[in-house]
């Protein structure tokens, strides 16, 4: 297939560390926090040196400006596995450098942008997020589909951090609705966070307020009586 570049890069420095042409078509984003507010040309610096043995396609900085460290028709060296870089889009995401690795409204808005650009240019119609590892990883995407992946499904890593992690249903429907396309999940995931899990994230107001908190518990899958109880202990 004929692989393009972002018309959003404003930034380009090249890194060394890839593995040439890809052995699979792209149907994948995966993006990561690169820990740390860094400017899209300090990200493209962070793979410069061959030592590092590490990259990635894009680049977004704390401003939410876009650069290019490795060029979409190549495979970069970001997600620890061979198998998902060869097929998916990398994007280092400008974020905080302690948890959940918050990033800015420029930073998510960029992302959103430009996932939506690289769905439209590798003729993808929807970016769906699954949120179950091995359904995910088991799912064949129709000819019109993309699937966000994460990093920390095939490497003891944080990344993208929980505050980004917790948005990818955002992201896939904003970018399928940017596409035109109704909002959808090919199939449904029976894979939830653990009580305790969520009730830090409530904690940490992830969920809202109130009826807002109640409304998106249940309609997530969790039992909302069962979620508040935990909340309550973790605040004792």
């Amino acid at each position: 297939m004929k692989y393009t570049n972002s018309s959003m890069v404003s930034y380009t420095k090249l890194s060394p560390n890839h593995s040439g042409k890809r052995t699979h078509s792209i149907d994948r984003i995966t993006p990561h926090c690169v820990v740390g507010q860094l400017s899209a040309e300090s990200i493209c610096e962070c793979f410069t040196s061959p030592s590092r043995q590490a990259s990635c396609n894009y680049g977004i900085g704390t401003d939410g400006r876009v650069s290019l460290c490795v060029e979409e028709k190549n495979r970069s060296w970001c997600s620890s596995n061979n198998a998902n870089d060869q097929r998916a889009i990398t994007i280092e995401c400008a974020s905080d450098k302690t948890k959940p690795y918050k990033m800015n409204k420029k930073v998510y808005d960029s992302l959103i942008k430009l996932c939506t650009d690289i769905c439209k240019r590798n003729g993808k119609k929807k970016l769906l997020w699954v949120g179950s590892k091995n359904k995910t990883l088991n799912y064949t995407p129709k000819p019109d589909e993309m699937v966000l992946t994460v990093h920390c499904w095939f490497a003891n890593k944080s990344c993208p951090g929980d505050w980004l992690y917790s948005r990818l249903g955002d992201l896939a429907a904003k970018v399928t609705e940017a596409l035109g396309s109704s909002i959808s999940q090919p199939i449904k995931s029976t894979v939830k966070k653990s009580v305790d899990a969520i009730a830090r994230e409530v904690i940490r107001g992830d969920w809202g307020n109130g009826d807002e908190r109640k409304k998106k518990l249940t309609k997530a899958g969790y039992d909302y009586s069962v979620v508040q109880k935990r909340v309550n202990e973790l605040l004792k």
